[in-house]
């Protein structure tokens, strides 16, 4: 890093998200980080384990996955989503509407909560235009009542952290390109899936482990949650157990090989 580089700055670059930036960098402060400092860039991942269609929401991750009818290629984008009070619900879902220039309608929930916090009382209609929070490109999800969104921002901040509301934000660049790949009735998948695993071609033992989600404001003590399939992985006679267990106790989110 050079003098003057901070996290914000490195994670526009890469177009990754912040929190992700500091999982994989522990020990490094954010934001007076030392210059000459060497950081792990987290663009390597392995894919959710959920069926690879439509967009794909982990959030564990902080990142949203497009897959393309018919074709082999996926597009990774980092995601801001719901804050501890406020979290973005595991769903599986269809894109209902498409909508540019949205206007915002905040509910008398977060018109409430803004006042107490803020003093400021907010509009009951936020137009479209620079002071609109949800950007100029909003993607509106079935689930529930249908006040969840896809959307982008009007600031500088935000995307790969937990900050929104309940909706998932992304980064105006990348809401403006999802917004005309995706279709209505699109299949949306959000999942909270802490550890990843693959067996390679080659026979390599991939995992992926992040940090489990804060369920409370200064929560420590976060228990990584293992499905039947990820203990039965490790359990595997060419794993290696202490690579494994080095690789859940770090939650770094950089793929690693547990092959023995």
């Amino acid at each position: 890093m050079e003098k003057g580089d901070y996290f914000q700055t490195i994670s526009k670059q890469y177009n990754i998200g912040i929190l992700e930036l500091m999982e994989s960098n522990p020990g490094v402060d954010p934001f007076l980080p030392r210059p000459g400092t060497r950081l792990l860039i987290p663009t390597q991942m392995l894919l959710p384990d959920v069926p690879h269609k439509g967009v794909v929401i982990n959030l564990a991750e902080l990142r949203l996955y497009y897959f393309p009818k018919g074709g082999q290629e996926v597009h990774v984008f980092p995601v801001g989503i719901g804050r501890i009070g406020r979290e973005t619900p595991e769903m599986v879902t269809r894109i209902k509407s498409r909508i540019p220039n949205p206007s915002w309608t905040p509910p008398a929930s977060i018109r409430k909560e803004h006042l107490e916090e803020r003093g400021e009382e907010l509009p009951r209609v936020v137009l479209a235009g620079p002071d609109n929070p949800l950007g100029k490109y909003a993607i509106q999800l079935s689930y529930g009542d249908g006040s969840y969104l896809i959307h982008g921002t009007n600031k500088d901040f935000g995307i790969g952290m937990r900050v929104s509301a309940g909706c998932i934000r992304l980064n105006p660049d990348d809401i403006e390109w999802l917004f005309n790949e995706v279709k209505y009735g699109d299949s949306v998948t959000v999942i909270n899936q802490t550890v990843k695993i693959s067996t390679e071609p080659d026979g390599r033992q991939i995992i992926e482990v992040h940090s489990p989600l804060s369920e409370s404001e200064g929560q420590s003590n976060r228990v990584i949650e293992m499905n039947r399939d990820v203990v039965e992985f490790i359990g595997q006679e060419d794993v290696d157990y202490t690579k494994a267990n080095d690789a859940l106790l770090t939650q770094n989110g950089i793929p690693v090989n547990i092959q023995s």
